[in-house]
């Protein structure tokens, strides 16, 4: 039985948010938007049958957009890819269904074969040494390599490019918000990170700097300077991807210099999902496996010489390491990497680099119809890969609003993040678009700006 203490008293309740450094449950939950946050009880009405119930979420469902009758061009994180069949046919198998922990090597060699190659294809794929058994999503892999860093160098400066996802950098600064050190932002020009400034201010305090490529404009990080000048400092490079069809062409991080390669293995046969689950990836060099975390399958031999695969590290606080554990992480979201693993080896090296070929060449096709529009000007010159940023001569907001009723999801606008940048439009094209759904999306712009 789990027991859960519960402050019965103003005094209690004053004195754990005390505790924890904040001076009332509303600091506390501060980082909640205040139009999400319950201040009533829930309205969620008596108790219902089975039938009741399955009726009562089917119209739930019914009310649900139907996104599938749009075209979209949507990115800035989840990629719509093309998924064969095969992937989803294997991974519902009944022996996947519930894939969990393989604690037990003796009745998971399965489970733990799987996990293995999965980790060898990310090895392959970043160039890495060793890959764990993967993490929640890319946001919390991203966090998870600051901290790493941080124990590798015994360092606490944590410099993050700005380039890199804004919801990542949300996710890393909540991660350290209890751990002493600092967060450093590293500005771009050109739509890609500064390294004259980053060469600037990298000092001998430094843990690590974070970059993402391709980052969240679309831009190609060459990550080979930014890792010379990380590492004069005694510093290590971490490298994020977000959109990992990219590897299938790009050159691999860990041949650039990357230390920690850490991103979202959604792209790998993972439907989009309305948001998740997602997979994080990770993966380092041999030098700092003890310092990782996660969890760790490896290949070895019985006694009588037949392979098997065993959980070969797993520094998890619960059954191995407690307090000296590395990591929290309490999943190895099992079916999402059996996902990837399924369709990188369907895909194969010629599959997987003709599919990052064609997101390439049908964002270039677009980048350049868009760009030629009246009004509309691309925004960076840095090479991308399958995102871009346009600048649209009305205001995005208003331009997507008009697209949306032609089914046409044209877009992320990224003054949110960016309020500097705007107007700026994030663009995305995958695979999955045809010419026609470009050029039907290139007409609309047309009209649609000089409206």
């Amino acid at each position: 039985m789990t027991h859960r203490y519960i402050p019965h008293s103003e005094g209690d309740r004053q004195a754990l948010l005390e505790a924890i450094g904040c001076s009332s449950v509303e600091e506390l939950f501060a980082t909640i938007p205040a139009p999400f946050r319950v201040r009533e009880p829930l309205q969620v009405g008596g108790p219902l049958s089975e039938a009741e119930l399955l009726a009562h979420l089917e119209g739930l469902a019914a009310a649900n957009a139907q996104v599938r009758s749009h075209t979209s061009f949507l990115g800035a994180g989840a990629y719509d890819h093309f998924i064969p069949s095969l992937v989803r046919h294997l991974a519902g198998r009944a022996e996947f269904y519930t894939a969990y922990t393989p604690y037990q090597p003796e009745i998971s060699q399965g489970t733990l074969q799987a996990i293995f190659e999965f980790q060898t294809l990310i090895c392959q794929l970043t160039g890495m040494d060793v890959a764990n058994a993967s993490l929640y999503d890319g946001a919390s892999a991203t966090a998870e390599a600051a901290l790493m860093a941080r124990r590798v160098t015994r360092r606490r400066k944590v410099f993050l490019a700005r380039s890199l996802h804004p919801e990542y950098r949300q996710v890393v600064a909540t991660y350290l918000a209890g751990a002493a050190g600092d967060l450093v932002e590293v500005p771009f020009r050109d739509g890609v990170t500064d390294g004259d400034w980053l060469e600037g201010h990298v000092d001998g305090e430094t843990a690590c700097v974070i970059v993402q490529s391709p980052n969240v404009f679309g831009g190609v990080e060459d990550l080979a300077p930014l890792a010379d000048v990380a590492h004069r400092q005694g510093a290590l490079l971490v490298a994020i991807v977000a959109e990992p069809i990219s590897l299938g062409l790009l050159r691999p991080p860990g041949e650039q210099g990357a230390d920690i390669v850490a991103g979202e293995g959604q792209g790998f046969g993972i439907p989009l999902s309305f948001g998740g689950p997602y997979l994080g990836f990770f993966a380092t060099r041999d030098a700092h496996v003890r310092a990782m975390p996660g969890r760790l399958v490896g290949e070895t031999v019985d006694r009588e010489g037949r392979r098997g695969y065993v959980l070969t590290m797993a520094t998890r606080e619960q059954h191995i390491r407690r307090e000296q554990a590395t990591s929290n992480i309490c999943t190895n979201e099992g079916l999402c990497a059996l996902m990837a693993a399924i369709y990188l080896a369907t895909m194969g090296k010629e599959g997987l680099r003709e599919v990052a070929r064609l997101n390439l060449n049908k964002a270039a096709y677009t980048r350049d119809r868009l760009g030629a529009l009246p009004g509309f000007r691309l925004k960076f010159r840095a090479p991308t890969f399958n995102e871009f940023v346009l600048e649209p001569p009305a205001p995005p907001a208003r331009l997507l609003e008009r697209l949306e009723a032609e089914r046409i999801l044209g877009g992320v606008d990224l003054g949110r993040w960016y309020p500097e940048l705007r107007p700026a439009l994030l663009v995305c094209v995958t695979e999955t678009h045809a010419r026609a759904d470009i050029d039907r999306l290139a007409e609309a712009l047309g009209r649609l700006g000089r409206a």
